[in-house]
């Protein structure tokens, strides 16, 4: 499964082609925490937003805690400014991360629509902007994480990977699909192939990778060096331990979800941390079929022993 020292980042060795995708609100630091374990060869960050570090967010100093223990790490920076990332990544840099990856490929109205993400796929001179000016300006390797193209008549990804790579780009993650499709559609893992071909520099695919012949399979098509594993790590954190997860035991998944929980709450503090554990109880159980008023109920639970225990009920009666 995960193979051992498999390629290199600049000058650091990644000991896994099994990597963690970055993703907003949710790849924070007590779920890197709790992924460490597992031993990805790469533990990226949740999105940082270059405004939220010139703006003084009061969240901000919680988005970029990482510890020791999730090395080799990086942190990903969006914006649609190359000078704001500029600044953002010479803050972030003193944090002493592995790597600094600049996010091409967000497909968020929110974040597209002013440039940012995937809509940096359409001003390629920006794109050399930014690459000159943070190659310049860092000593740790930059990467960036694109898609194919905003849409299927601009599908560019031939171009903007050997314009990274020239420009100083130490790898490149790349999604298979376009702006436009979001996450729908199938992943396009023929696109990352010729990626790879194209380019000398490392190159993760993403997309489409929910199980572990998945994770076998898109190395077969695609050749590339590393796996970039997003939401399929958050249903099935072992998928890093080459299991899938009806695997992994009823035993295994409550003493993570209640690991997970407590960890929410000694980042966060009670309150804090038990409203934003709330967002990963879709992924550690299906609650499409619970009544609305139960639903209400558990995600209203201020006393975290009474929630594990809801949950815990749950998913006992779903594997049973």
């Amino acid at each position: 499964m995960a193979k051992d020292n498999v390629f290199k980042v600049g000058d650091i060795p990644i000991k896994s082609n099994l990597i963690l995708a970055p993703m907003d609100g949710l790849t924070d630091h007590p779920f890197r925490e709790i992924i460490k374990r597992f031993h990805p060869g790469i533990i990226f960050s949740e999105f940082i937003n270059a405004y939220d570090y010139l703006n003084n967010h009061p969240f901000f100093p919680q988005q970029i805690v990482f510890s020791e223990e999730q090395r080799p790490f990086a942190y990903q920076i969006f914006d649609n400014s190359p000078y704001r990332i500029l600044q953002t990544a010479l803050y972030l840099s003193e944090k002493n991360p592995d790597l600094i990856d600049i996010n091409m490929g967000c497909s968020a109205k929110t974040v597209a629509s002013r440039g940012a993400g995937a809509g940096l796929l359409q001003e390629p001179q920006k794109i050399k902007q930014i690459l000159t000016l943070l190659t310049n300006n860092l000593t740790v390797p930059v990467t960036a994480k694109i898609r194919l193209g905003w849409d299927d008549t601009s599908l560019n990804y031939l171009s903007i990977s050997k314009l990274l790579e020239d420009y100083g780009c130490a790898m490149i993650s790349v999604h298979g699909r376009t702006k436009k499709q979001g996450y729908q559609g199938k992943a396009n893992w023929d696109a990352i192939a010729e990626i790879k071909q194209n380019v000398k520099i490392p190159v993760l695919a993403n997309g489409d990778v929910n199980s572990v012949d998945d994770i076998q399979n898109i190395i077969k098509v695609t050749n590339c060096d590393g796996v970039m594993i997003g939401r399929a790590a958050l249903r099935n954190p072992w998928i890093f331990s080459g299991l899938d997860h009806e695997q992994v035991t009823l035993k295994q998944r409550l003493d993570l979800l209640s690991n997970h929980l407590d960890l929410m709450i000694q980042f966060y503090g009670l309150e804090s941390g038990l409203i934003l554990f709330r967002k990963y109880i879709k992924f550690y159980l299906d609650i499409s079929n619970l009544g609305k008023e139960f639903r209400s109920n558990l995600y209203n639970q201020n006393d975290p022993l009474k929630l594990k225990s809801s949950l815990f009920t749950i998913m006992n009666t779903q594997i049973n």
